[in-house]
């Protein structure tokens, strides 16, 4: 692997000195399209994303790139295994063609050997931007050991990715379940397992630190959701068992032993909850609608773990919220019955104007991650109809998801390259339910990142800005044993 990446990153450098003298002579002629990768052929992407750098694989020769669009100069890129555009021309050219297409001209010339020039692509430029950066965990795949991790936000119109937080300052930990309200980096949750556990909750540029366990719940919060006001978050406590499959193509379940619902209430530090969100059922990954009214969660009935693992197949379900009383309906609703067809449905994202809800359907439970049959599907609330995104899905896993808070842009991510390995995608939904065609998340040079990278991506969220806030500050916060505590009320006033 060493030597793969050492001679990539060469051959990088070689490209840079190239650039400036390679010129494409008498090339024959193909129909076919060029084996790019990523593959950005016949892809939509926002007016505002970061160069769509590409190359050949098993490629050694020159290559020259021409992309033209019906304003402004062509903007030229040449390499020998992969090119790279110069940000500010691609800036300007995306800016001048917004709303039309561009045509990618692309030639290649292995050793020896006549050039090729391949059959023209085009990429549309949505006139719609996508939120500017994209918060994530990076993990490497592992069962036992925690080994480096970290929730990190990646400036989507340019290359730079830095830390929010690292699990380095605090060794032994796990973070994960980071949330946002509303798109919001001046809102967030981040749960923190370990020795130095704990729920950071940051507010501008307030940080507090809470023990979000009580003698009422069954554990710490965990899944959670803002409430589109900014005041509540949703939560769901779950008792959890990792069972290890002997099947030689199926690796790991993570399976709930219990699990209920909860939401904060930021201003009073108290758990709300009722009944029916607290049943002998299993429900978890909850989510409120645009409005606020309505609190969505997947909801599975009892079976017995891990004896009925594979019998747990979870629903869509909805119950009222009123954010003013902080209470909840006396009814709930299934708006998708997945069990009745063998299926299981995790990670429900209503979209910002209320219209859908994109979810995770999978044969069982709701750790889809590692199920290579889970696909991303849509719920039409309007008229309830579902449809499968079978523009974005694969042979492979898709899994988490969100979207940018336009409304048109989503995230969602896959192990469609290798099968190991969750790597981001992008893609746009029309109002009529049309899906562009996805691309890979943009990286300087593609080739040395995703070859060289042993992370994974988890839980991909976008955000309208930068996450700012004193990483001292909290490290400091976090190595003293003190936490707050919360007040566990339940709900006495049902929604009539």
């Amino acid at each position: 692997m060493m030597k793969k990446i050492i001679r990539i990153v060469a051959v990088g450098c070689l490209s840079v000195s190239m650039a400036c003298c390679v010129k494409v002579n008498n090339p024959q002629i193909t129909k076919e399209l060029p084996p790019v990768f990523p593959d950005y052929c016949g892809v939509t992407v926002p007016v505002n994303i970061a160069p769509l750098n590409f190359g050949f694989a098993d490629f050694e020769g020159n290559m020259h790139v021409s992309i033209q669009g019906n304003k402004g100069e062509a903007l030229t890129a040449t390499g020998s295994q992969s090119v790279r555009f110069n940000p500010a021309q691609w800036k300007n050219l995306l800016r001048e063609n917004s709303g039309d297409s561009l045509l990618v001209t692309v030639s290649a010339r292995a050793k020896n050997e006549q050039w090729v020039q391949y059959k023209p692509f085009t990429i549309y430029v949505s006139s719609i931007p996508v939120n500017e950066y994209l918060a994530y965990r990076l993990i490497a795949p592992g069962y036992e050991v925690y080994s480096k991790m970290g929730i990190y936000q990646r400036n989507l119109t340019s290359f730079r990715e830095e830390a929010i937080l690292e699990n380095t300052l605090i060794p032994s930990n796990c973070m994960n379940c980071h949330s946002f309200s509303r798109n919001d980096p001046e809102k967030m949750s981040l749960h923190i397992r370990g020795p130095l556990g704990g729920t950071i909750m940051k507010d501008g540029h307030s940080v507090q630190i809470f023990n979000t366990k009580t003698d009422s719940t069954l554990g710490n919060c965990v899944y959670p959701y803002w409430h589109p006001g900014g005041r509540y978050i949703t939560y769901s406590v779950n008792t959890t068992l990792q069972v290890f499959h002997a099947i030689q193509n199926e690796r790991v379940e993570v399976v709930d032993l219990a699990s209920d619902i909860v939401v904060l209430d930021t201003r009073t530090n108290r758990l709300l909850s009722c009944d029916l969100l607290k049943t002998n059922d299993f429900e978890t990954f909850p989510s409120f609608s645009p409005d606020g009214k309505t609190l969505y969660f997947s909801s599975s009935a009892f079976k017995s773990i891990p004896q009925e693992y594979k019998e747990v197949r979870y629903n869509l379900c909805a119950i009222a919220f009123d954010p003013h009383s902080g209470t909840f309906g006396d009814k709930v609703d299934t708006l998708v019955n997945a069990a009745a067809i063998g299926k299981s449905i995790s990670y429900g994202r209503p979209s910002p104007d209320g219209k859908y809800i994109m979810f995770t359907l999978s044969d069982y439970g709701n750790f889809s991650i590692w199920h290579k049959e889970a696909n991303l599907w849509l719920l039409n609330l309007e008229d309830r109809a579902l449809k499968e995104l079978t523009d974005v899905n694969s042979p492979d896993v898709e899994s988490y998801h969100s979207w940018s808070s336009e409304g048109f842009w989503f995230v969602f991510s896959s192990r469609r390259l290798d099968g190991l390995y969750t790597r981001l995608f992008l893609a746009g939904i029309s109002q009529d339910g049309t899906v562009s065609k996805p691309f890979l998340l943009p990286q300087k040079d593609p080739f040395t990142f995703y070859d060289a990278s042993f992370f994974s991506y988890n839980v991909p969220e976008f955000l309208t800005g930068p996450v700012k806030w004193d990483v001292r500050k909290t490290y400091r916060a976090l190595n003293k044993p003190k936490r707050k505590t919360l007040e566990y009320i339940g709900d006495q006033n049902l929604i009539q």
